[in-house]
């Protein structure tokens, strides 16, 4: 079963004014928002499943989203860190791993050197909230990119065009069935899913250009 984020609108809009205000040095605020709009359900996601709560998995969210402003170029110039997807997973992991840390012991934190916690790791986790991050990230990292091109084609067109997309091709509706019950006749329900479903082809594509530019 798909996991359902916790996180409401409130406590998803203090952190993106948080973050966006974080990221004021960095040249493109716009571009940092839309990542942050397009990631932070798979980030949080992941925070959660690990067994965080959600004002941690807030932070989780923070924190990668700034990792990645600072590192982006390095990525850009380092093919051994791999694909984007990797690398994001990695420095969840990171993230992840500090939350866990700052819960134990003032001595025990302490004793950790600099470079520990440059290589922390998911699996410094106590056994019993260990998950297995990589199969989770790679079964949510397709449905995360599809709901955010979902979220984009919504700000495009009118909600009653959106509604009959998603009764008749999400939800599977008979076309007659989503006519009687939204007042459109069976022709408006074909052209809703041509129309909304062109749009969302693109905005699948434009979120794995954005991917794959993070890269190049």
């Amino acid at each position: 079963m798909r996991y359902n984020s916790s996180m409401n609108n409130g406590g998803l809009l203090a952190t993106r004014r948080s973050l966006v205000d974080r990221l004021a040095n960095w040249d493109d605020r716009k571009r940092w928002q839309e990542f942050f709009d397009t990631y932070w359900k798979l980030i949080y996601s992941a925070a959660r499943k690990s067994g965080l709560t959600d004002a941690e998995a807030q932070e989780v969210v923070q924190e990668t989203v700034i990792t990645v402003a600072k590192n982006i170029d390095k990525l850009k110039y380092d093919p051994a860190i791999g694909s984007f997807k990797g690398w994001l997973l990695q420095i969840t992991r990171w993230r992840i791993a500090d939350q866990f840390r700052k819960r134990e012991p003032g001595d025990a934190k302490r004793a950790r050197s600099s470079d520990d916690r440059a290589t922390a790791t998911i699996e410094r986790v106590p056994d019993s909230q260990v998950v297995d991050l990589d199969a989770l990230w790679e079964t949510e990292w397709k449905e995360n990119l599809f709901e955010a091109a979902i979220a984009r084609v919504k700000k495009k067109i009118e909600p009653k065009q959106f509604q009959i997309f998603d009764c008749y091709v999400r939800k599977e509706w008979p076309a007659q069935k989503v006519a009687e019950r939204l007042g459109v006749n069976v022709g408006q329900v074909y052209l809703a899913r041509h129309r909304v479903g062109a749009l969302l082809k693109n905005e699948i594509k434009a979120l794995g250009k954005m991917e794959r530019h993070a890269q190049t």
